[in-house]
């Protein structure tokens, strides 16, 4: 029987518990959805959600062993093309790109998470925000420094996508579950 969402939910619950990490897993998981109907030529809607869903699940607990503990959880559920996935989702990792889903994972995950970040710093956070606005604090080191440009770069190259329509894509995936996500931005940031 494949891992379904309830079964992958309450596993990223049982080793995240900050909100943060876990509407980031949720972030990617809708983002993943909507790749999989873009990039994914008929592939599994579910599989995509739940690679996005999980890909992070051991962070908090395991970040020196990340994503080993994860890869080898979603294995053990009968998951081989959700586990390589999840164990390509860094490029430093070294690990082939075999498939549209691991591409898109690898394209999706640190984009979501910069794309979130731009949210929280404008007034109408996503609603109002636009591709070039991300582009230009991609360009801006100091801002949400720990999201590795490289790796946003190489993600859209690996899927073979233009970044700037990638984030069009990314924003637009996005924009309906803005209250749930957070991403209404701030008022007077």
């Amino acid at each position: 029987m494949p891992l379904d969402r309830e079964a992958a939910w309450a596993k990223l619950c049982e080793w995240t518990e900050t909100d943060s990490l876990r509407r980031h897993a949720r972030a990617v998981e809708l983002v993943m959805r909507a790749a999989c109907a873009r990039y994914g030529a008929g592939d599994d809607v579910e599989k995509w959600g739940i690679a996005g869903m999980l890909h992070d699940a051991d962070y908090e607990k395991w970040p020196e062993d990340h994503p080993n503990r994860i890869v080898a959880w979603v294995g053990e559920q009968g998951e081989p093309d959700i586990a390589h996935a999840i164990s390509a989702h860094y490029t430093k990792w070294n690990v082939p790109y075999e498939t549209r889903l691991d591409r898109a994972l690898l394209a999706c995950d640190e984009l979501t998470g910069f794309i979130g970040a731009c949210c929280f710093v404008r007034p109408g956070g996503i609603a109002t925000l636009e591709p070039a606005s991300v582009v230009k604090r991609l360009k801006d080191k100091p801002f949400a420094s720990k999201v590795e440009r490289a790796e946003v770069h190489a993600g859209a190259e690996l899927l073979g996508v233009e970044l700037r329509e990638h984030i069009a894509f990314i924003i637009d995936a996005l924009r309906p579950h803005s209250e749930e996500l957070g991403l209404q931005g701030k008022p007077g940031a």
